[in-house]
């Protein structure tokens, strides 16, 4: 078989052509590694500047600023919490022998989950415990008092505080929807609000704190001295 050297314009076609190597998986799996190591280091770092939702002060939360902003609630979860706000209202509260015994501290509500205690949480003082419910779950005044603010307050989103006097305030966080308003006077045991997930809140739930002279405590001991044992949903007076 006689030899055909290749025609000219073949030869210049691949002249200069040199093959790249595929990079070996192993150079892969290092560029993704790396990428995934990176990913994690800038998440941590925002968790870590984040603020968090109930930062708590030594003093009172009514020196707090708050905003008035709507908080950008759709209208399902308006429609829902209305519809259970109409549902409470005429079953007239949570029991009538609790409105009756004034001097008597009781649980927010019922069948919750225990959920958060009360300490230090990403560094920060998470003041109070909450207590997970369903989305539109009615909650009630632990005690008689003052409510001294009934609106949209920052992290707590929509909040009330109410004063029983002696120095004592306690503050319901993550509403859906307030019913009482400020300046209203309430029993133990009277509707406030619905159970939501407003603010800087990551599930529904009520955010429950314990103020004593402007100072947040553990409710779990204080509550437990006055016949209350919130994560056994037990209360000793009745």
């Amino acid at each position: 078989m006689q030899y055909r050297p290749e025609p000219l314009r073949e030869r210049e076609k691949y002249r200069g052509r040199r093959r790249v190597p595929t990079p070996p998986r192993s150079r892969y799996a290092a560029v993704v590694t790396t990428a995934l190591v990176g990913a994690g280091v800038v998440a941590l770092a925002s968790g870590a500047a984040m603020t968090d939702a109930k930062d708590a002060n030594s003093n009172a939360l009514t020196g707090m600023e708050y905003s008035s902003t709507e908080g950008g609630q759709d209208a399902d979860r308006t429609a829902a919490a209305e519809k259970a706000s109409r549902a409470m209202d005429r079953s007239g509260g949570m029991s009538t022998s609790m409105t009756e015994a004034p001097d008597a501290w009781i649980l927010p509500l019922q069948d919750y989950q225990f959920t958060s205690p009360f300490g230090r949480r990403w560094g920060k003082l998470h003041a109070g415990v909450d207590l997970a419910v369903p989305e539109g779950t009615p909650y009630y005044a632990v005690h008689g008092g003052k409510v001294i603010l009934a609106k949209w307050f920052g992290g707590y989103g929509y909040c009330v505080i109410i004063d029983h006097g002696n120095g004592l305030q306690t503050v319901y966080g993550h509403s859906s929807k307030l019913i009482v308003k400020e300046g209203q006077e309430v029993k133990t045991g009277q509707l406030l609000a619905l159970a939501g997930n407003t603010g800087h809140s990551f599930g529904s739930h009520v955010h429950l704190e314990i103020h004593v002279n402007g100072t947040p405590v553990d409710p779990i001991p204080w509550f437990k001295q006055h016949g209350v044992d919130i994560k056994l949903h037990v209360v000793g007076a009745y």
